[in-house]
């Protein structure tokens, strides 16, 4: 997109969109229009209302946003634009923000605007329109609007990113891939990426997250991403589950699979995450390990009461080769740590169907050993629509990870507590570092949407990852 700040002569052909609160309506429509706008029954500035009509030959849409709208209700409110309103757009559009609309509030829509762009149909004969060449004036009385304008579409970006990760087919989006992904984004962001194949891994120790990968053609990736800024207020690490795709191994999932490419939600995140930090150049020291495997069934596949080894020099019990994921986040968490002096380390994944037993798609479970570090995410996710909620890490919950015949078990074989056991389990490989959370996103990383027909990626973790890190600065 071509965007263009406050020009000399706004543009009298563009669709013009409106952004009104709803205690605020006549206030805003006078000040945009010069008259108190449509009757209150056909626009009143309600929640998700819109209202379009035709003025000295051009197109006004009037976009209802509520009284007091929350940043994620803006997002989706402009998103709707591109994806919902195609029709009303021909080659520009006018975003026309009213005084009153804070610089947050105009982040949160001219993000969600540009996520407007984005279909999934990546395979279809018939493209979606493609808005690469749009033209968007934009009409601000911010002083620093081209500012805002330039991190908005840094944010939007590194989102979309997120969004295809987890969209492209297994097929497409292979530990290689990943690893691809991630060295020419290190050039182009000018990080130092480093990418393990199966030989380096093996003499590193990553025993278990190599298991994993035992029973795929595809070649397990461990992947590290190192940003470094010369006035680095802090330094945190970053580990994202990657498996691209999850057969359950030889515990084969008897339902759901055709969903699990998704499975590679965490690793979506931090990718573009780190990503959006770069861009960003925040002040900070950024740490990033995406774990990579295809959890697949073959002869030399990992096998349920194996016992296998870790980096953290703990031996494994199997006991369901789909509970893969803490395997694998296991090595990544323990390299980082004992390679990397972090000040924080978080974790994302889609780790268990417990979490959506709990929490359903409504917000991500979280599990700290630090209360500042949990309370930080809580109302970062809070002020930006990713939210998450704080389970217990009790002792009694890791009694239940206990093996007879090896250090411990992946898995407890239970009906209950399932998130807090996984997160006892990923706990142990942390070498008791003193500021460590995990966010398991199995229920909001991948799911239905207003936006496509079929479940689809959330990006869920970049924006919030940003709120956090830049609350620190």
């Amino acid at each position: 997109m071509n965007f263009k700040i406050n020009p000399k002569n706004p543009s009298t052909s563009a669709l013009k969109v409106i952004p009104v609160f709803e205690k605020q309506t006549e206030t805003i429509l006078t000040e945009k229009l010069g008259f108190s706008g449509p009757s209150k029954s056909l626009f009143s500035g309600k929640k998700d209302t819109t209202y379009s009509y035709e003025s000295d030959n051009q197109l006004i849409l009037l976009v209802g946003l509520g009284e007091d709208p929350e940043y994620k209700t803006i997002e989706n409110s402009f998103r709707r634009i591109l994806s919902k309103s195609q029709s009303l757009i021909e080659k520009e559009v006018l975003l026309d923000f009213p005084e009153s609309f804070s610089s947050e509030q105009q982040e949160a829509a001219l993000v969600g605007f540009q996520l407007g762009s984005y279909s999934i149909g990546f395979y279809k004969k018939e493209k979606a329109k493609d808005f690469e060449k749009l033209k968007v004036e934009v009409i601000s009385t911010l002083e620093k609007a081209k500012n805002l304008v330039e991190r908005a579409e840094k944010i939007a970006a590194a989102k979309i990113e997120a969004f295809k990760l987890v969209d492209l087919p297994p097929n497409k989006i292979t530990p290689e891939y990943l690893a691809d992904w991630a060295k020419h984004m290190g050039k182009k962001a000018k990080l130092d990426v480093k990418v393990f194949d199966s030989k380096k891994a093996k003499s590193e120790g990553l025993e278990a997250f190599l298991a994993v990968g035992r029973g795929s053609a595809k070649d397990p990736k461990f992947i590290i991403l190192e940003y470094r800024h010369p006035k680095a207020k802090f330094h945190i690490g970053l580990v994202g589950k990657g498996v691209t795709f999850d057969t359950g191994g030889l515990n084969v999932k008897t339902q759901g699979m055709h969903h699990m490419k998704s499975d590679m939600g965490g690793a979506a995140a931090v990718l573009a995450t780190t990503q959006l930090v770069a861009d960003l150049e925040l002040p900070i020291n950024l740490t990033a390990i995406v774990p990579s495997v295809e959890n697949a069934i073959d002869k030399d596949a990992y096998l349920p009461s194996e016992v296998i080894g870790s980096h953290a020099g703990l031996s494994i019990e199997v006991i369901d080769t789909d509970a893969e994921g803490r395997l694998i986040l296991a090595d990544g968490l323990s390299y980082l740590i004992k390679n990397y002096k972090t000040d924080q380390v978080i974790d994302l994944a889609t780790l268990t169907g417990s979490a959506i037993g709990t929490f359903g798609y409504e917000c991500a479970a979280l599990f700290s050993n630090d209360g500042a570090l949990s309370h930080g995410l809580q109302q970062a996710g809070e002020a930006i629509g990713e939210k998450s909620w704080p389970l217990p890490l009790w002792e009694n919950f890791g009694k239940e990870m206990d093996s007879e015949i090896a250090d411990i078990k992946n898995y407890h074989g239970k009906p209950f507590a399932g998130a807090i056991t996984a997160a006892k389990f990923l706990q142990a490989f942390t070498h008791e570092h003193p500021a460590w959370a995990h966010l398991d996103i199995a229920g909001v990383a991948f799911s239905d949407s207003e936006f496509a027909k079929t479940k689809t990626g959330t990006a869920y973790g970049v924006s919030l990852l940003l709120r956090y890190i830049e609350n620190q600065l």
